[in-house]
């Protein structure tokens, strides 16, 4: 069975969105089913059939969260500075763009790119993780080399 890594931070952000989908999203999208119905002929009732989808998204997700928390370890925050881990904030330097960016490293249940917060799994995440300070990395994405230099962990 497949295990799902999460920061601590992670897991309560979990099972805060559980939280809010059974006792909330649940009975909002009950209400309106009950108020669509209302209206009379279902087959064209454009918010049933909304309703509805949303309804299988949100008991799809409420599955799919459940499925994650009942195969969870929780990674040990990156208390030390010394190598990137799981938990790590990065401040990576871009040479072409002589930018820093500051990414938070995390599972790929927790990923976020919005937010800055990029997968273990994925290409910059991979090439990342275990390297120290100072140390430069050079990863694929959509057929392009991109290098990074990691300028500090957090």
């Amino acid at each position: 069975m497949k295990k799902y890594h999460l920061t601590k931070e992670g897991y309560e952000n979990l099972l805060k969105e559980l939280d809010d989908l059974v006792k909330n999203k649940r009975k909002e999208i009950a209400a309106r089913l009950k108020e669509a119905k209302d209206f009379g002929e279902l087959s064209e009732n454009p918010e049933y059939d909304y309703a509805k989808n949303e309804q299988a998204f949100v008991e799809g997700r409420i599955e799919q969260i459940n499925e994650i928390l009942q195969n969870y370890v929780i990674l040990g925050e990156n208390n030390g500075r010394d190598i990137v881990a799981i938990g790590s904030t990065v401040v990576v330097r871009d040479p072409e763009e002589k930018k820093n960016r500051k990414y938070k490293i995390v599972s790929s249940v927790e990923a976020n790119p919005e937010e800055n917060k990029i997968s273990d799994e994925s290409p910059m995440g991979k090439a990342i993780l275990g390297k120290k300070i100072g140390e430069e990395v050079a990863f694929k994405v959509l057929n392009k080399v991109r290098k990074l230099k990691i300028i500090d962990i957090i």
